[in-house]
């Protein structure tokens, strides 16, 4: 992303690289043991508060035992950041294991967001990577995060926990993009707090070859006049596979909760697997809530259409994919994100066609 206010960069957990480009003076924007140092007490009070109830504890556990690497940003009341903050985490060496954190929080009246990228030096290398996301929003914050994740597809393997809390009127606006990693395991845990909260999560993920992606998403509605809205789209080839559980709660006394949870796959492939288990717990009323998820493959008229309009098959395969998954794309902010993000799924859809 060629405009940022700042960019870090880590090599197996080392600050290797640090530009602040365009941040405003009152803002708090560190490398986590800077951040410990000089600001310990307000790390303390939102670092790792919320419980990984999605079936991640023990890596979480692993993770906060470690010694990380990452990024605290803090912005202050009325603090406005036009341009995101960039963080890339690289990962290199057989048995090379790293623990990104990135910890962003909002104050009231706020807007902060953060693109991280995950990737590897090599191809084939045997790496893992446990990250952690803590975001909160102050009351009328903003807060937008992006993690896209493209390591080497045969070998690292990536777990991601992500925690979010929302304020009175505020917004969080969290995505995951990946495309590589031999094994992935991502975990959402959104909770609104107050009247107003809103959060919306979106994904887009393409799988070959043996890649296997195990998503698992929580929606925790605990005030009146909430809203959410989940959209998760998997492309699949080859013999990868998906796995989606994700659940909306409406807790006692949330009533006139708005909140919608999709999952839609694409299967490019006889042999590629999608699974998806969504599901509602309604404890309030007058709420709209619904959840689903769709798996298929591309038709054949479609197909053809392309086909008489001189695209070979595969090519023609492959243009659908690229839209179906634009589509979680085209809900962030920035048009210079998403212009980015497209690119390198693009990138990633022509080495599957020279395959």
């Amino acid at each position: 992303v060629e405009h940022f206010a700042a960019h870090f960069v880590f090599a197996n957990n080392r600050l290797v690289h640090s530009e602040i480009a365009d941040l405003p003076s009152d803002i708090v924007c560190l490398p986590f043991n800077e951040a410990l140092a000089q600001h310990g007490d307000l790390v303390k009070e939102y670092f790792m508060r919320e419980d990984s109830t999605l079936g991640g504890a023990k890596f979480a556990a692993l993770h906060g035992a470690a010694t990380l690497s990452g990024l605290f940003v803090h912005a202050p009341k009325n603090c406005v950041l036009e341009k995101p903050i960039v963080v890339h985490h690289f990962a290199g060496g057989d048995f090379q294991a790293v623990f990104p954190h990135t910890l962003l929080v909002s104050g009231d009246n706020a807007s902060v967001s953060v693109m991280e990228f995950f990737e590897s030096v090599t191809e084939g290398e045997q790496s893992l990577v446990v990250g952690m996301v803590d975001l909160v929003a102050g009351d009328s914050g903003h807060i937008q995060y992006v993690g896209f994740q493209d390591q080497s597809d045969n070998g690292p393997k990536h777990v991601q926990l992500n925690h979010s809390r929302v304020g009175r009127d505020a917004t969080i606006k969290s995505a995951f993009v990946n495309l590589g990693a031999s094994w992935i395991r991502n975990e959402s845990i959104n909770r609104m707090l107050e009247t107003g909260s809103d959060i919306q999560i979106y994904s887009a993920n393409l799988a070959n070859g043996t890649q296997e992606y195990d998503q698992r998403t929580l929606q925790s509605h605990e005030a009146q006049h909430t809203t959410s809205n989940l959209l998760f789209k998997n492309a699949l080839y080859d013999e990868a596979r998906t796995v989606f559980a994700g659940l909306i709660q409406v807790q006692p006394g949330s009533h006139h909760t708005d909140s919608y949870q999709t999952c839609r796959n694409l299967l490019g492939s006889d042999t590629a697997e999608a699974n998806a288990m969504p599901g509602l717990e309604i404890d309030a009323d007058q709420v709209k809530c619904s959840h689903g998820s769709t798996s298929g493959q591309i038709s054949d008229e479609e197909i053809f259409y392309l086909q008489a309009r001189g695209i070979p098959a595969e090519a023609a395969r492959q243009m659908i994919s690229l839209g179906f998954l634009n589509e979680s794309i085209a809900k962030l902010d920035g048009d210079e994100i998403k212009e980015h993000l497209n690119q390198r799924v693009e990138r990633k859809f022509l080495s599957l066609r020279k395959a």
